[in-house]
Order: C-alpha cells, then sequence, then structure tokens
C-alpha cells in the first residue's frame, strides 16, 4: 500500500524518507521499526511532533504521521513500551515529540493523556536500485557506526539529578564559552528517548557538530545499550578533529535510560575532563555529588540547575556541598569559565602531543 504522509517524525532521520511511502501489513514489533500510523483526537498539550528538521509542527486528528515504535520512562511525560504484537489497526500512543510511538503505561499528569495513533503498517524502503523488493524500514538503517580509534579528546559530561534539571541550559552556557575560546566543540546527546532539540540547541550555541543516540540507531537508551551507543557517537565525534566534547545525560543519574552504564564504564569516565551537575533543588545536590564520588569515584567539579538559581541555592551548595556553584541562565559566563579553565590544559597537552 501507498500513502501519503502529513508529517515525519524526526527519530526516523536517519531514513530520509520522502513524503509518500510503501507500507506492508507485516509489522515487527521491535524497538526502532518505523511504522506510518493515522492520528486520533485532538489535544491543546503536548501535541506537537519534531520534524526531521527540529521544526515542531501541530498534530491534528486525522494527520499520517511517521515514527518508530520504541519504549519511554520519562518521570515528567510518558511511561510506555513496544507491544509484543503490533498489527494493522492497532490503537497505540504517541509517547515523545520525536515521534518514538507505543502503549502508554502510565502518564504524568501534566501533559495530559497521550495522543492515541491507529497502526497503518510498516514503511518499506528499497536500498536496491530499481529493485521492487522492498525491506522493512528501522531506524539502524544510515546509523553512525562508530571510530575505532581511542576517544583522547576531553569529554565535559552534564548530569543530573532528574530530567528538567537544567542540563541542556548548562550545556549550551559551556558550549558557548569554549567556542569563545577558540576551541572546536563537538556536542552530544548521550542518552534518553529521540529527541534534536538539545542537540539542536548546542549547535545553536556554536558546537561546530552534534550527534545524539538516534543517529547511533538508537530510538530510546537503556542501561544495555547506553554506554555502546555513547561509544560511537564520542569516538564519532573525536574523529571529527573536534577539540573538546560536550556530552549531557538524558534523564538523571539514577533514571531508567541507562546513564549509570555510562558511569560505570571505566572508558568512558576517563574521557571525563570535566564533571557538571544539575540540581533541581538543594538535597539533590548534596545527595547527587555524593552518590557519584561513593559509587564512581566521580569527583564534580560545579553544581548548575534550578539549585542555584539564587543566592540561596548557591550558598548552600558552596556552604555545605564544597563546591562551586553556577547559574546558567544569571552566570554562564561563570559557569563556562570554570569549565573552559579545568579542560584548557587537557586540551593544550593532546595538540602538543
Amino acid at each position: 500500500m501507498k500513502v501519503h504522509i502529513d508529517k515525519v517524525g524526526s527519530v526516523t532521520r536517519n531514513l530520509r524518507l520522502g513524503r509518500t511511502v510503501h507500507l506492508t501489513s507485516e509489522i515487527e514489533a521491535v524497538e526502532g521499526a518505523v511504522i506510518a500510523a493515522r492520528i486520533h483526537g485532538e489535544k491543546s498539550v503536548y501535541n506537537q511532533l519534531e520534524d526531521i528538521h527540529g521544526r515542531m509542527v501541530t498534530l491534528h486528528g486525522g494527520d499520517i504521521i511517521v515514527g518508530a515504535l520504541g519504549h519511554r520512562n520519562a518521570l515528567h511525560g510518558y511511561e510506555g513500551v513496544v507491544p509484543e504484537t503490533v498489527v494493522e489497526g492497532q490503537k497505540l500512543h504517541i509517547l515523545n515529540m520525536g515521534g518514538v510511538i507505543g502503549q502508554c503505561t502510565s502518564h504524568n499528569p501534566g501533559v495530559g493523556t497521550p495522543f492515541e495513533a491507529e497502526v497503518l503498517g510498516q514503511v518499506l524502503v528499497f536500498p536496491e536500485f530499481q529493485s521492487r523488493a522492498g525491506q522493512p524500514a528501522h531506524v539502524r538503517a544510515g546509523a553512525l557506526k562508530g571510530s575505532a580509534q581511542p576517544v583522547t579528546v576531553p569529554v565535559v559530561y552534564v548530569v543530573g539529578t532528574c530530567m528538567n534539571a537544567g542540563k541542556t541550559y548548562a550545556a549550551c552556557a559551556i558550549v558557548r564559552r569554549l567556542m569563545q575560546a577558540g576551541y572546536r566543540v563537538g556536542g552530544a546527546k548521550l542518552t534518553g528517548v529521540s529527541l534534536m532539540r538539545d542537540t539542536l540547541s548546542m549547535r545553536d550555541s556554536g558546537a561546530a557538530m552534534v550527534m545524539d543516540f538516534t543517529d547511533a540507531g538508537t530510538v530510546c537508551t537503556s542501561p544495555k545499550t547506553a554506554a555502546q551507543v555513547s561509544r560511537v557517537i564520542l569516538s564519532e565525534l573525536a574523529a571529527a578533529d573536534v577539540d573538546v566534547i560536550v556530552a549531557e545525560t538524558g534523564d538523571g543519574i539514577m533514571g531508567e535510560y541507562g546513564v549509570q552504564s555510562i558511569l560505570e564504564d571505566p572508558a568512558l569516565r576517563g574521557a571525563g575532563g570535566a564533571w557538571v551537575l544539575c540540581a533541581n533543588d538543594p538535597v539533590g545536590a548534596a545527595g547527587g555529588v555524593r552518590h557519584l564520588k561513593e559509587a564512581y569515584g566521580i569527583q564534580v567539579d560545579v553544581v548548575a540547575g534550578p539549585a542555584t538559581d539564587n543566592r540561596v541555592g548557591i550558598r548552600f551548595v558552596e556552604r555545605e556541598v564544597g563546591l562551586p556553584a553556577h547559574n546558567a541562565r544569571a552566570d554562564a559566563a561563570g559557569l563556562g569559565g570554570l569549565i573552559a579553565e579545568k579542560v584548557a590544559p587537557r586540551i593544550a597537552g593532546r595538540k602538543s602531543a
């Protein structure tokens, strides 16, 4: 069956699909399978889809979209899974704005119930020139493979206590300062559920190149995939001749997207040139710093996020936690400057080697 697509989710960007696609009713119920679905109903909140260019477009009932099957475990959003079977006509849900589709199992009241999406079929691709034998589409098509070279570029890890802890604000402030210092900066999103918004913000802030886990063929990271995907992304950025990489991890250091597997990995941990912890409140800041030190031997260099929104939080971090505190919105220069000073010797040493 051939159908016209109204909107294409950014999760499918590796395939570079057109607005007309061929579908099969034989659907692979696996994470990353690319499917077409019809939107049912209208919503006034959480009603947009990020397209392959990073633009947010509003969804309406009747729209036919292309997305990918996947799971999600978002504290402030939707939780969902890939069903054991997926058939034509089945009602699933839009789990995130990147176009991840699955069976919603719970939701945060702030985002309301998700859009229903009626499955129309799995998209077919035709990789062989002039061949009529279509193959089931998957986001792995055209994905990054990773470089075999070791990552010697210093990585600034931006981690948080949970989602919405100010990690992207902090990452962008750091990217901007490093770029202004004359460095070629790579930006990365290592974990989370597929969405281009954060890496595009890093690009807007001056990153020469940005990549995320979807570029590496993953819809939503997990403890099983996060470390390997991170190695692929960081090695690709390092091979692109950047001087430093600013790497944001989605969700929190105790979340379900696999951040722990990155922190546990000796090679990934050893690449860290600086560590930034973003926290929503003073208790989170204190607990996060302690947990990173005790569980992984990681010494945080600076605390950012809403816990540092004013002098009350800053005083707590500096007095009780014993670390510098810089707010990315109110003191971007201070945050970026501290990190630039931290990584400068390592960048210089690498260039002189």
